[in-house]
């Protein structure tokens, strides 16, 4: 995307087309990725708020799994499959089509792509990828300015978007965060978003959530060259009475040492499958999620391991990147 005096110039061209399919489909499904974040569940709730208050008539659903720490913000919906039959399709925030958490993202008529990661695998009759945004909500956010005479927003809209934006800039601290992200946000506030409840839920957490917490800090390692790591098992998960979600919540915990440039959290999944959750303060761990069936932005990424041994692989290539950004910024 291009900017132009500090001012982000959004590819009207495709959203316009992406507004145009809106008004011609009478069906439109929205479809998350799966394990959703915030950023996702925000885009998909916002986008959904945005087209049944503009069009009533519509049938708009959202299809996939929940995140319960945003739970607030809404619920999917049971979607049959003869719903997806002559359907749009919007798939949000999600790279490429494995992780869409509902996997008939193809048995629609039409299929758009919204999303803000780096590019992984190109899907879709209309595919607008902008990554410089740093959440997909703004995206989103992006089009509504377009066609702000067109489209109506209501506060749970307002607050899926805005939280969606909250959660993937972390509070606007990450990179990525630009003048535009600042303007676009202010939108919401001049059409009257109330933020109270949104940060009420955030920041509510639960005494056992924080006992685990604890663990965490007093059980994490280090490799020799500093990244920190901590391994999460279903026995530690049924020990503290958290769920994986709340436990993979904690991964920033470990991101705030001085001498730390790369932090992972491991975790086993479905059938003990081990993934990884992985943080940089500035060594590009996309490229090493890359190696390891992952992917991601460049400070913030995922990888997909199945065993333990093979998260020994991961870091270990962790701690060799950290160990060359260290040689060169020394």
């Amino acid at each position: 995307m291009l900017v132009s005096k500090g001012k982000r110039i959004m590819d009207k061209t495709k959203l316009q087309k992406i507004h145009e399919k809106i008004q011609e489909f009478g069906r439109i499904i929205i479809l998350p990725h799966a394990r959703p974040d915030g950023d996702c569940m925000g885009a998909a709730f916002g986008l959904q708020d945005m087209i049944k208050s503009t069009y009533p008539d519509k049938e708009v659903y959202v299809s996939g799994e929940e995140a319960e720490y945003v739970k607030f913000l809404g619920r999917t919906d049971e979607v049959p499959d003869a719903a997806f039959a002559g359907s749009l399709v919007i798939a949000v925030d999600t790279a490429n089509p494995d992780r869409i958490a509902d996997q008939r993202y193809d048995k629609g008529k039409f299929l758009i792509k919204i999303d803000h990661h780096i590019l992984v695998e190109s899907f879709g009759d209309i595919e607008y990828v902008d990554t410089e945004r740093p959440a997909t909500t703004l995206i989103i956010l992006d089009l509504y300015r377009l066609y702000e005479d067109t489209y109506k927003l209501t506060q749970k809209g307002m607050k899926a978007l805005y939280t969606g934006t909250l959660t993937d800039t972390g509070r606007f601290k990450y990179p990525g965060v630009d003048g535009d992200t600042f303007r676009a946000v202010a939108v919401l506030y001049d059409l009257g978003l109330e933020t109270e409840d949104i940060f009420l839920n955030l920041d509510v957490q639960s005494e056992e959530l924080t006992r685990f917490k604890g663990y965490v800090l007093q059980n994490y390692k280090k490799t020799p060259n500093g990244v920190a790591y901590i391994e999460i098992t279903h026995e530690l998960i049924a020990e503290y009475g958290v769920t994986l979600e709340e436990a993979s919540s904690l991964v920033n915990e470990l991101g705030v040492f001085e001498d730390c440039p790369v932090w992972t959290l491991l975790a086993e999944y479905e059938e003990k499958e081990v993934r990884a959750r992985l943080r940089s303060k500035g060594p590009a761990v996309n490229e090493v999620a890359n190696r390891f069936d992952g992917g991601g932005h460049k400070l913030a990424a995922g990888a997909n391991l199945g065993t333990w041994e093979r998260a020994k692989e991961l870091l270990a290539a962790l701690d060799e990147l950290a160990a060359g950004y260290k040689k060169e910024n020394l």
